[in-house]
């Protein structure tokens, strides 16, 4: 069942449709399952902009996973990374000696990544591995790894499914980029 298309005052053109979405998801579920056959993971979901994408990758593997959130900030109200990274709020669960699977919405400058990534490996997860809707290896600054990602993409500055502009468009069922008039 296709949802309508959401009103905006802005021409956004479609990058990856719900449907595109969805097929991928249900993909890199199955990867995971795969890859973390016996265990249980602890999905780590980047606030806002990963809370669509980290539900969606969780519903889609086969085995009991545990969710947990933090958030941070490097964007404000802009369309590229400040760089300058801080934890906004923290994770409730304990990681001590658990299999995380960190999930963006999308890597773009690995600032936050590499942050998010030394705060888990500094609380002794027993691994981590990094899960993304959107890969953005040319705006990379920083080298970090994704180990799942459902496509790599341009320096596009993209919206919908989690992620916004200035808290707008998070609803949006697909992946797109705003057209400038």
């Amino acid at each position: 069942m296709t949802q309508p298309p959401l009103q905006t005052d802005r021409s956004i053109r479609v990058l990856y449709s719900a449907e595109q979405i969805q097929k991928r998801v249900r993909e890199m579920g199955l990867e995971l399952a795969r890859d973390f056959d016996g265990l249980r993971p602890l999905f780590v979901g980047v606030l806002k902009g990963a809370c669509m994408f980290q539900c969606d990758l969780a519903r889609a593997v086969p085995f009991d996973v545990e969710l947990d959130f933090l958030a941070v900030s490097s964007y404000g109200a802009g369309t590229t990374s400040s760089g300058h990274v801080q934890l906004i709020m923290d994770l409730r669960s304990d990681i001590q000696g658990r299999h995380v699977v960190l999930c963006e919405g999308v890597v773009d400058s690995g600032a936050s990544v590499q942050f998010i990534l030394d705060l888990l490996r500094s609380r002794g997860a027993a691994s981590i591995k990094v899960a993304t809707l959107l890969d953005k290896v040319p705006c990379r600054r920083i080298p970090v790894p994704v180990d799942y990602a459902g496509w790599r993409i341009g320096s596009e500055f993209v919206i919908g499914y989690g992620m916004d502009h200035d808290e707008r468009y998070r609803n949006l069922p697909y992946v797109g980029v705003v057209e400038e008039a």
